[in-house]
């Protein structure tokens, strides 16, 4: 895996990424610390990242269970270190997950797979951070039948 990151110059505290898989993101600093808030922070895209990462690995597996799984949010919220490094120190997970007669367990135990297993961003930010889970299930049926 490859990422390169482009400074955008001496007129603030952009920066680019250029992803191995051909993608660009933005990041910039608040205006406090030189930038222009232009984009996210570094340390927002990282708890991006991480959301992206335990989002797509319940999705996946609710979808390799043959679960009818249409929509899936994360609301990530941490907390840092005050003194430097920042570290996380807590993060909470809380999942949305939308669907037709979506088992609690099936989608439970998808949140708890993808921490456990697969979701390689959470498994290096738990060396520092507390993390932990919440678990909304909206099921479709009730909301067209409403």
């Amino acid at each position: 895996m490859d990422c390169t990151i482009n400074w955008g110059g001496p007129e603030g505290m952009l920066f680019v990424a250029s992803t191995g898989s051909g993608h660009v993101a933005a990041m910039d600093g608040a205006v406090d610390g030189g930038g222009h808030n232009l984009a996210p922070r570094p340390m927002e895209m990282l708890l991006a990242g991480t959301g992206g990462c335990t989002a797509y690995d319940v999705v996946l597996i609710l979808k390799r269970g043959r679960h009818a799984v249409t929509g899936c949010s994360v609301k990530l919220s941490a907390d840092r270190a005050d003194t430097d490094p920042k570290v996380f120190t807590r993060i909470h997970f809380a999942f949305t997950v939308t669907g037709k007669n979506l088992p609690r367990a099936a989608v439970e135990r998808a949140v708890q797979l993808s921490h456990e297993k697969y979701c390689s961003a959470s498994a290096m930010l738990e060396k520092t951070a507390e993390l932990t889970f919440s678990v909304d299930i909206v099921d479709t049926q009730e909301t067209q039948a409403a």
